[in-house]
Order: structure tokens, then C-alpha cells, then sequence
């Protein structure tokens, strides 16, 4: 029998609203022995059942909400969301064998990601309940979907937060080469060598997007890790492409990516901190026509929040100076404490200073296999811009 949890007055409107998240402050009383991982039933402070949820005595976030119901089976339950999130994958993304498979809260696994690399899945465990039941998860994984190698390759801050060693795990397989295709570019992921699970899926649909203005355009990929904006617009036509990114690493898989699929556009390769690539263009007086700035998360946390908001505004303001006249800025922010007023009032910012005049034509967050809930914006962190520049 599952040890209760009691919330405090008030404390379930959140939740009842869709919000997955107690945290310590909220509850009142628990009844039984309640161990980390554990599943605990959640009740308001009437004592009425509101649902199941993973517990952690050492977290803030207390309980992960996992249901409404009670779970009397997990290798069910955790059965039936895979299976459902991997359907509207396969719906929003036909013929793909690589994707997101599995969001954590937004696809209601809270502390859980999967992504699917062909026959390979690639987890993040980021709650104890999770972590306890990530063999479960494996079986889930071998029996349903037939999958030859599953492996993490956990972030350790997250880990840390809550409570969990700080290792990685194979449980089928092993840490293969794969090759994936997002549609129309295909990419080797060497799973040592990369960053994140392997692949930035978050932003596939806006490699998509940037096609529309890259034709005939000498472009430069900021921030390119493995080449995905670059070698979106290398498809679609650009006249030239300038691959950047501080990683030696990344700049050779993005060299390597170019080769794998045979495009001959104009490019270079450059191993080099962004910042000081902007600076050495704007020195020599070089001008591009779209400059795309996919930067890694300069605000980790609320503390970080007044610096980062200082350096979305420097690395916009600089880029816009190298950017020709009727150029393209492509800008874009993974920072979750850095919200969508934040990161454009930095842009702006960034553009008065610049001397230039902004027209926004579109705006979004992250890719379809990236869902959000609504009643929780903590499952909304990608802000993705496209500006058209305008001398002042």
C-alpha cells in the first residue's frame, strides 16, 4: 500500500489545474514510510484522492505527479505512455526513426527523456522515481519497440538537484554509431563524443524554418554545434556558410555531416568562441546576410538572470553589426529562467545599441516532438526569432 501524502489548504489548485509539480512547502502530513522513488498517493487537504506520484524527501519538488488514478502496475502505465507519445510522434513527423520520443513531464513521465536514434534510445533520468524504475523503462523499451541498444547520458546538474549518482548506465547493447535523418539531412552521432543525448532535437523544425531566407545568402551558424542550421541552408541553396562553435569536436562532426551528405555549397569551418568571431568580422569589416545564434543557456538559474539578460543583449548587438543591410538575424534562447519578454526586450535592446530597426516575422519554441502543457510553463524553455534588420 502506497504511503499518503496530504496537501495544505489551497495547495491542490495548482495541480487540479494540470500542474505535475508539490513541492516541500506544500504538503502537510504524510502518512506512512515513504521512501525516495516511492509512488505515494496524493491527497488535498480535505483528504480527497487526487492522484499518484513519485516521492522525494530530499527534493524540493517533494512529488512528481504521474496520475490521476491509482497505478497498481508501472510497467503498464509507463507501457502506455511510451506507446502514446511515440504515436503522435509518428504523426507529426512521418517516416522519421529519429526524435524526441519521450518529453518527461509533457508527455507525463515527470524526470524521464527518451530520444530514439533508429533502433538505439538514449535516456535522461532526472527524478528518483524514475531512476528506480529505469529497468522497467528497459523493458518497456526491448519488449514494445524492439530496441537493440538503450543507454543515459544523464546532464549531472539535474542529477545533483535531485539527489541521484552521478553515473551513466547501459542496460542493452552498446554505445553505438548511429546515422539519423531529420527529414532531409542526415548526421552521424558518435554518442562519446556528443553533447546532450546526441542530437538537438529541439530545434528541428526551425532548421526547417531558416530555408526560406538562406537562398543565394552568404550565412554564418553560430553556436553550430553538430551543423543543423548550416546545413539546412547548404540544402536550400546559400551562397556561402560559415560553420562556428568553440568545439573542436563539434566543428569536425559538423565537417563530417557536410561531407556525409555530399553538398558542395561555399564553406568554412571555424573552430572559435563566437564572441570573438563577431569581433575579428566586425575588426575586417565583414558583412553577412543571415546570421543564426543558437548559444547554449546562459541563465541556469534565477540568480544567473541579470547577467544573462546583459549577454543576450551584448551577443545580439554585436551580431547585428556584422549583419548587411536587409539582413536576417536568426536568434534564439534555450535559457528556461529567460522568459519570452526577457529574451526580445534583450534583442531590442541589443538593436537600438546597433543602431538598427527590427521587424519580428516569427516566433516559437521548440519542435513539434517538444509538446508543452499549458498549465505548466516550466515545460516551455526554447524562444526561436527570425528578425528582418533595417538601418535606423
Amino acid at each position: 500500500m502506497n504511503s499518503k501524502i496530504f496537501l495544505k489548504r489551497h495547495e491542490e489548485r495548482r495541480i487540479k489545474l494540470g500542474h505535475l509539480w508539490i513541492f516541500s512547502n506544500e504538503i502537510d502530513k504524510i502518512q506512512g514510510n515513504a521512501d525516495n522513488g516511492d509512488m505515494v498517493d496524493v491527497n488535498d487537504a480535505r483528504g480527497d484522492f487526487m492522484g499518484t506520484g513519485f516521492y522525494n524527501k530530499n527534493s524540493l519538488i517533494s512529488v512528481r505527479m504521474l496520475s490521476a488514478d491509482s497505478i497498481p502496475d508501472f510497467y503498464s502505465f509507463a507501457r502506455d505512455k511510451i506507446i502514446r507519445a511515440d504515436e503522435l510522434r509518428k504523426t507529426v513527423y512521418k517516416g522519421r526513426e529519429a526524435y524526441r520520443l519521450l518529453f518527461s513531464e509533457s508527455d507525463f513521465m515527470p524526470g524521464l527523456i527518451i530520444d530514439k536514434y533508429n533502433d538505439t534510445y538514449v535516456l535522461q533520468v532526472y527524478s528518483f522515481g524514475m531512476e528506480k524504475n529505469a529497468g522497467v523503462i528497459a523493458d518497456v523499451l526491448k519488449n514494445e519497440f524492439k530496441a537493440k541498444n538503450i543507454f543515459t547520458k544523464n546532464e549531472l546538474h539535474f542529477r545533483r538537484l535531485e539527489g541521484l549518482p552521478e553515473t551513466d548506465e547501459i542496460y542493452l547493447g552498446e554505445r553505438v554509431t548511429e546515422t539519423i535523418s531529420d527529414g532531409s539531412i542526415r548526421y552521424k552521432i558518435e554518442f562519446d563524443k556528443a553533447q546532450k543525448t546526441g542530437f538537438y532535437f529541439d530545434q528541428g523544425d526551425n532548421r526547417y524554418r531558416i530555408e526560406d531566407f538562406v537562398k543565394d545568402k552568404h550565412v554564418v551558424d553560430a553556436f553550430c554545434n553538430s551543423g543543423g542550421f548550416g546545413l539546412h541552408a547548404c540544402k536550400a541553396g546559400a551562397a556561402s556558410v560559415k560553420f562556428v562553435d568553440s568545439s573542436a569536436v563539434e566543428i569536425e562532426n559538423a565537417k563530417l555531416n557536410y561531407q556525409l551528405n555530399s553538398f558542395t555549397t561555399e564553406s568554412e569551418f571555424i573552430s572559435m568562441e563566437v564572441m570573438a568571431f563577431i569581433i575579428n568580422s566586425l575588426n575586417e569589416n565583414k558583412k553577412y546576410d543571415v546570421l543564426m545564434l543558437d548559444p547554449p543557456p546562459f541563465a541556469k538559474s534565477k540568480k544567473s538572470l541579470p547577467a544573462a539578460r546583459k549577454g543576450y543583449e551584448k551577443l545580439n548587438k554585436l551580431a547585428l553589426k556584422i549583419l548587411a543591410d536587409d539582413g536576417f538575424l536568426v536568434t534564439s534562447s534555450c535559457s528556461h529562467h529567460l522568459g519570452r519578454e526577457d529574451f526580445l526586450q534583450g534583442v531590442y535592446r541589443g538593436a537600438s545599441k546597433a543602431e538598427k530597426k527590427l521587424q519580428l516575422l516569427y516566433f516559437t519554441g521548440a519542435a513539434m516532438d517538444h509538446p508543452q502543457l499549458p498549465a505548466m510553463p516550466e515545460t516551455s524553455y526554447l524562444k526561436f526569432a527570425i528578425f528582418k534588420v533595417n538601418n535606423l
